[in-house]
Order: C-alpha cells, then structure tokens, then sequence
C-alpha cells in the first residue's frame, strides 16, 4: 500500500466511528415459527411478538386466512399463473396448506390479472413490469430498515440487535407517511420519463447522428444517450483497513454524492455497485456537466478519495432498469485509462462537444482497448462559465 492510501484510510478512519455491533438473523414468518418465550412456561405471547403480529397485520390489511389455491380461485386463474406473478414479485414458495395470504393479496393478484385480460398489458409485459416491482421495493426495503436501524444505534448508543427489535415499535408511526412518498415519488419519476420520452428523444437521436458514418458498433440500438462512469480511486486497498461500520459509511457519502450531482444535473443513476457508479444523460453537454462535476466534487472532498471518471455518447439499450451496448463498454474501459480527478471521453464524444466553449478538449495518447482496438481517449476540462451548481 502506498504512503498515500495509507493517508487517506487513516484519515477515513478518523472520519467515521470505527466502532460497530454484531447484526442478528431477521425473525421468521410469524404464522410458522414455534414461538419461544423465556421463563415459566405460558400460552401468551410475549409484547415482541404480539407487536410483530399487529404490524403484520397492518401491512398485510389483515390475517392470513387464505391458502394458495384459494387466492388463485379467488381471481379466476390457474395455481400455475398466480405464482409466475408471486414469483415476479419476489414472494418465496408456499405450499398447499400454507395459510400465507390475505384478502389483500387477491385484490392486488386479480389487479394485475386485470390489465392482462383488458387487453392493456401482455403477459410477458406483465410479469416484466411486476418483477420491476418486486425487486426495486425489495432494495428500497432493506434500504430503509438499515438506515433507521443504523440511525438508532447512532443516535440511542444501543446495540446493532437491541435497535431491530426497537424499530419493530416504531414501525408502525412511519408507514403511512413512507407509502405516500413512494406514491408521489413514483408519479413524479413517472412524469419525468414521460417527459424524456415525448419532448426529448427525437432530438437526442438526430444528436446522435453527429460525426457518424453508420457503420458504429451501437447503430443498431434505439436510445442515445451520455453513459458515464465515476470509480473511486484506491477503494480495495482502503476497504482492507476498515471495518464494517466505516466501510459502509464510505459507501453511503459516496452514493449519496453521486446521486446528488446525477440529479441535480438531470441525469439518471442506473446503479451502484461498490464503489463504481453508472449514470446516464440526454445530451453530451449533460453527461460532460456531470462528469466534470463528479471529478471536482471528489477531488475537493476531505473524506473520500478521488475518482476517475469516463464519459461517451453513443446509442445503448435499455432493459430491466440497466443499460447495455458497446457505449456502456467503451466507458467502462476508459475509466480505468482515466487518471485520478480527471474525466476521459472518445475520440466521438469529444467532436460531440467540440463547438461548446464550456468544454475544453486535450486529445491524449492512443491505447489499445481490448474488445475496441486502438482508440483516442480524450481529457474533458472545464472552460467557460460555472458547470453545475449545487446548493
């Protein structure tokens, strides 16, 4: 490890409450686990359990009363169709006599049959739409419940374990509040890609045609966009020191960060993954603001380290909420050529921006790519006016 990564752990270390607490299992399904209750031997449930029974209850709309078939009878289709959707969904399996659901879950199983058998969703669009929604409020709730755990031992100084039984108390207050934000928020994600997709498609694909003779590896493919990368620099060599507590802090800022500036740059993030970030743009001169954002806002920052960053304009496709295509290649490969606190771009990119006097363009070295031969990385600086303001 060199001088300056062991700096920069130190300082991280430093940063961030080194101290953490062991995590518990999660408890079991409430209507299948033998429920053990300390001392003398009693038919009542301890306040635990009963707590978890009544928030159960609330978020379910009820008692599990009905079996799998029953549900399916219920909204008129097979056993067969009912747990594709399940499955979409992310529900584990149960079995014949497994009294698992509620009236709720009917309700919301012949909902999503409904839009099929009105002719507004095919089967297959359906399922792909469901399992959108399974595995995104999957990730959103795991989310949450570590934020307010990890809030709780902050904040209280109670253990990791003490805090998941105290949030099950607590729960109950939040979720009415957390359900409406998801609604708005989802409406307003909604309108933003409605906008995306009416006003600014046409423009962003005769954008694409700039420089180009057609015989690109990305032709094929119907979205142009600005895909770009941000890596942190020295990441595995720091995650070595640390613990589980100032690990996840890191990641946490890093993220947060991240999102802030995508955001207020009018890009999307596609997706974290450890310390590596994809986001996208509409337009060239977006996705170049944000990048050159990014390398500023980390090279400025005194906790973290810097990143590298890569950006290219190019056509991709969109699937299952990632991104795919040669363009998502190419700027995955130049942000490993990219120096610390700087941006790369190719050689297609940069004649994108050429004319923008916000932008100035070093050509570098040629390097040879593997999957793309020789190609032209060009260093994206800042020139004229302020790049990206945030509050």
């Amino acid at each position: 490890m060199s001088v300056e990564d062991q700096q920069s752990s130190e300082d991280l270390e430093q940063a961030f409450d080194a101290e953490t607490e062991p995590s518990v299992d999660e408890d079991t399904d409430a209507e299948s686990a033998p429920v053990t209750v300390p001392g003398p031997p009693t038919s009542v449930m301890s306040g635990e359990r009963v707590a978890i029974k009544a928030l159960e209850a609330k978020l379910l709309g009820g008692e599990r009363k009905l079996r799998r078939r029953e549900v399916a009878a219920g909204a008129g289709v097979s056993i067969l169709s009912a747990r594709k959707v399940w499955r979409a969904l992310g529900f584990p399996n149960f079995g014949d006599e497994d009294v698992a659901f509620t009236e709720r879950d009917q309700a919301a199983l012949t909902r999503i049959l409904d839009l099929v058998r009105a002719g507004l969703l095919t089967e297959e669009a359906a399922i792909s739409v469901t399992r959108s929604i399974g595995q995104m409020t999957d990730r959103m709730v795991v989310w949450q419940v570590e934020a307010l755990v990890e809030d709780m031992v902050s904040e209280q100084g109670i253990p990791d374990a003490v805090a998941r039984k105290q949030l099950v108390a607590q729960l109950p207050a939040l979720v009415d509040s957390l359900e409406e934000i998801l609604v708005y928020s989802y409406r307003r994600q909604l309108n933003a890609g409605i906008q995306r997709l009416a006003v600014r498609a046409e423009a962003g694909l005769q954008a694409s045609e700039e420089g180009r003779e057609g015989d690109e590896d990305d032709s094929p493919l119907p979205l142009a966009r600005a895909v770009g990368f941000a890596d942190l620099v020295s990441y595995t060599s720091l995650s070595r020191r640390m613990n589980e507590k100032t690990l996840a802090q890191l990641v946490q800022r890093f993220e947060n960060k991240c999102a802030e500036i995508i955001s207020v740059g009018g890009g999307r993030l596609v997706k974290t993954v450890g310390d590596e970030v994809l986001y996208i743009a509409e337009t060239p001169a977006a996705g170049a603001e944000i990048s050159l954002a990014l390398a500023q806002a980390f090279t400025e920052d005194e906790i973290l380290p810097q990143c590298r960053v890569s950006m290219v304009w190019g056509r991709i496709l969109s699937r299952l909420g990632d991104i795919y295509g040669p363009t998502v290649n190419l700027a995955a490969r130049l942000t490993t050529l990219a120096q610390p606190g700087t941006v790369l771009v190719d050689a297609m990119t940069a004649a994108a921006l050429g004319q923008d006097d916000r932008f100035v363009l070093v050509p570098q070295k040629s390097e040879n790519v593997r999957g793309f031969g020789e190609i032209h990385p060009v260093m994206l600086a800042r020139g004229r006016g302020k790049g990206l303001v945030l509050d």
